[in-house]
Parts: C-alpha cells; structure tokens; sequence
C-alpha cells in the first residue's frame, strides 16, 4: 500500500466537490475530511476511511496500536458538498426578539450534552458514539428519539466528562436521559409529545423522562418563564411550533430564546434593503454611548423602512447579550425614542443631503474556546470584521489554520458567528482568554 514520508501529503477525492488533504506530519496523520476531524480523541489516535485506504487497514492498526475503532455513522451531504458526520437532528436557529411566539410549546433549554438515540446506541450531533453502560440503556424503544443527557443546571462540565468516558462507569447513574422529540414518528409535534409520554409510562426507562412543555401566552408569559427559568440556574427557553414536523437541519420551527435587555442607540447611517425590502431600508446602522457601531434591522415595519428615523435620531432596541467586542447579539429595533429625553451621545455632524444607504465595517475581538478531553487539547478562534468571519483551529500552542468567509451582510455574518459559538460551546469548547 503507499504511504506518506514526514512532511508529505496526498489529495483524494471524497464525496465533495473538493479533494480531502492527507498528511503525515512528525508520524502524526491527519485528513481534512469532517469524520476526522469530529472525533473526540487526540489526533495522534484519530483515523478515516481516507487513510485506511491510502495505508491499508494493516497499517492504520499498527499505527494506532490495536483494533480501528468502529466507523462513525454515515455520512450525509450538506448543501456546499462537504460530508457532514452525524445523525439527522433538528437544529434551533434563535428568535430574534421580534417573531410573535403566542402559541408555541415552550420548555427549559437544558445545559446538557445532545445525544440521538438510533435504537441502538447514543449518538452525538458528529455521529460520535456515548458509551453508555446497558443498565443505562434498559427500557429505550428499538426506534429513534431525541434527547438531552443531562445531570442538573450549571453542570455542563460535569455532565460532558461522564458521557465522554468509555469504560461505561457507575458515573452514568447522575446522568438522565431528557426526550423532547421522536424523530421517526412523524405527524405533528403534538402527537410526538404524547407519543414520548406513553412510552415513558409505559417502558418506565429507570434513566429517560419526558421534557415538560407548556404553551406560551403571550411574549408576558415568555419574560416571566424566562426569568423563573434564569432564577434557577437554567440557560434559557426553546420554543417549538405548534404542529410543526420533524426535519434534519437548522429551522425555524424551533428557536432558543435567552435573556434580553432593551438600549438606546444613535442612528448613524442606513443598509440597503434587499430581496422584498429592495428599495427600502434594510437596517439602521447604529452607535453606541461606548462608540461600538453595529446594524439593526429586524423589528421594522414596512413603513419605517421607506421613512426610517432621520440621521442622530436615538432610537430603542432589544437585544439578548453583549459580544466581548461589546456589540449587541441579535438587535431588534422598538421605536425612537421620547423626544423629551435626553441624548445618549451627541451624533456626528453630517453633510446637510438626504441619507442615503451606507455600509460600515465593524471589527470584534477574536472570541477564542479551548476543549480537551485528557487525550486531545485544542483550541477554535472566530471573530468578525465587518461581512467577514475568520476561523482558526488547530492544536492548543500551534498557529492552526485560518478560513475567512464573507457574507452578504455584516448582520449576517454576526448570526453566522453566533451560530458556530453556540454550536461549539455545545460540543465542550470553553471560551477562554486569548493567550
């Protein structure tokens, strides 16, 4: 079989449009593939189909220095090409202040560890294996359901260095095993509710539950839940739509919905509208009394984007929590505010012309996350420089490797930036100063 020498690499064709990348670097072999790069042990331990075919099976266990371990779950294609490891789980995206939530099925976000049970075995979001002990397992249907592993509020840590372990130890009996969905069940989410309800009652599992839902009444009802919620240590709220189906992927038929606080802010520009706000305003572009500029463009209504509020106008919005950049996540616009208030900050003088559409380009501070599982210890790095986000990953102490991608916009590069930190959190990275 070939093989590669120190410092040498080799393109092979995968199931994306792109080649993958193998290498050896000091006895170490890698692959740019995802089911390389999503396994949880150190990479000196990690292999793929990609190098067990280039260096035989042989070879990869001599290497390795005993059995392959057991190949990740079938891949499946995303939109770009690229292979995306792991079981089909839905996905939340995060309300943006704005979208009327009266109706919806509303429970505790749980600051757990994901897991999808594929009537075998728990699986993680990557298609990583828990090694969960068989009394564990005792009472669990031969059918998909999703769920939550999960030992009590603020125990992320805690809970993550149980499920990781493999010698399948006494530990697990902190650990429950929280249903909120049953995948293959399809019909309405009312029925997989009930659905997951008889099934607890009925195989009385010593270690599942059922999440408790309840329907919101009004955006009152969502503060008042949401502040129980916090009160007690939990990380926040996710919202289900009534009758909403079952599907692989992000949607918007499930959104998670944390803390927010209300601000003022001093208009300083505009964004083109685009799409069905072709025309109009798209967003306010906004500064803050610390001089933080950023873009505000959900909550408006037709109206205020044909005439939105003049130039130096102070304006209210809502946000959810501030970036270590200081710049508010996911901004809704409320209204101008009263004029006989005072102003947060004098605007900057500008030319006496209508306004017309601007862009800005704001730069955040790198947010930089570490994870380790006692056998690996790496580190992930995202920051954003207006329409751009620029990755780094590698091994904790090396310079890694670098992706920049541009957005259509700066707002949508900061919900893209949002989206991989909250994805990253939830598979174990801690964020951490940046050394």
């Amino acid at each position: 079989m070939a093989d590669l020498n120190d410092g040498e690499s080799v393109e092979m064709k995968g199931s994306g449009a792109k080649p993958y990348v193998l290498k050896n670097t000091g006895g170490v072999y890698s692959c740019t593939c995802p089911a390389w790069r999503n396994q949880s042990v150190g990479i000196e331990r990690r292999t793929c189909k990609h190098l067990r075919k280039l260096r035989g099976d042989a070879a990869e266990e001599s290497r390795l220095g005993g059995a392959l371990p057991a190949k990740p779950a079938k891949a499946k294609a995303t939109e770009d090409g690229e292979e995306a490891a792991g079981p089909p789980v839905l996905l939340a995206e995060s309300w943006d202040n704005a979208a009327d939530l009266a109706g919806w099925w509303m429970s505790e976000k749980l600051d757990g560890v994901r897991a999808y049970w594929d009537g075998k075995q728990f699986l993680s979001r990557n298609g990583n294996l828990f090694h969960a002990p068989d009394w564990f397992l005792e009472g669990l249907p031969d059918h998909p359901l999703d769920g939550e592993l999960w030992l009590d509020r603020k125990a992320f840590s805690r809970t993550i260095s149980i499920v990781r372990r493999q010698d399948k130890s006494d530990h697990w009996k902190q650990v429950r095993y929280v249903l909120f969905d049953a995948p293959a069940q399809g019909g309405p989410f009312e029925e997989r509710l009930a659905f997951l309800a008889d099934l607890v009652a009925s195989r009385k599992p010593a270690f599942a539950l059922a999440l408790e839902h309840s329907l919101c009444r009004d955006e009152g009802h969502l503060r008042e839940e949401l502040a129980r919620v916090e009160s007690l240590g939990g990380e926040g709220l996710m919202l289900r739509q009534p009758g909403s189906r079952y599907a692989a992927g992000r949607s918007a038929t499930l959104l998670k919905v944390k803390t927010f606080h209300d601000a003022e802010a001093v208009v300083i520009g505009y964004e083109p509208g685009k799409g069905k706000h072709a025309g109009r305003t798209g967003a306010l572009l906004v500064r803050l009394p610390t001089g933080a500029t950023f873009a505000v463009g959900t909550g408006m209504t037709d109206a205020e984007r044909t005439t939105p509020p003049p130039m130096g106008t102070t304006i209210t919005f809502r946000y959810q929590e501030m970036t270590d950049a200081g710049v508010p996540r996911f901004p809704s616009y409320l209204g101008v505010r009263a004029v006989d208030r005072p102003a947060l900050i004098a605007p900057t003088p500008e030319p006496a012309v209508a306004p017309t559409p601007a862009t800005i380009s704001t730069a955040g501070t790198p947010r930089y996350f570490e994870f380790s599982d006692g056998k690996s210890h790496k580190f992930w790095e995202v920051s954003q420089a207006g329409c751009d986000m620029t990755t780094r990953w590698g091994k904790v102490g090396s310079a890694g490797q670098t992706k920049t991608k541009t957005f259509a916009s700066a707002e949508a590069a900061a919900k893209q930036v949002a989206k991989l930190i909250a994805e990253k959190t939830a598979d174990g990275y801690v964020e951490k100063d940046r050394p």
